[in-house]
């Protein structure tokens, strides 16, 4: 590649992939795990138009993993072998990095976030029928009582 490399955009910091591998080893109803809201996004487009997502990777996908810094000819890479030296878990996209995918919050709560959904649904329907309630119970005025004349005289 020309440029330098970088993950594909929006960037996760290590820890989310970590708590979403930490969460899935746990026993669910779900085998699998979508850690970001691109991926939940990219799957679920796959299912319904699969040559559509292709040819979108194809156009975007070669730029999207370069920076706009050209590549420094004497970069190593690690092809064929680790590179020498402990390079840790973070790298030189932290500032660019989130801490949290709302994706992962929303698939690893989701009886919780269910169960808050179903209380303000049923809030919102106990508030609806009241109204309509209340609209029935209302003295019907007669339409020419609702009419005031435009001058007195």
């Amino acid at each position: 590649m020309p440029n330098e490399p970088q993950p594909w955009p929006p960037i996760y910091q290590p820890e989310v992939a970590a708590r979403a591998i930490c969460w899935a080893s746990e026993p669910h109803r779900s085998r699998e795990v979508n850690v970001g809201a691109p991926t939940a996004v990219m799957r679920f487009a796959n299912a319904i138009a699969p040559g559509l997502i292709d040819r979108y990777l194809a156009r975007t996908g070669y730029e999207s993993q370069q920076t706009d810094q050209p590549r420094s000819p004497n970069r190593q890479d690690n092809l064929f072998e680790p590179l020498p030296g402990d390079h840790g878990a973070h790298g030189d996209f932290d500032d660019r990095s989130t801490e949290r995918s709302i994706q992962f919050m929303l698939t690893s709560h989701r009886t919780a976030i269910t169960a808050v959904f179903g209380a303000v649904g049923a809030a919102g329907a106990a508030l609806l029928l009241r109204s309509q309630r209340l609209a029935r119970m209302r003295p019907s005025i007669p339409p020419m009582v609702r009419r005031l004349p435009s001058t007195y005289g």
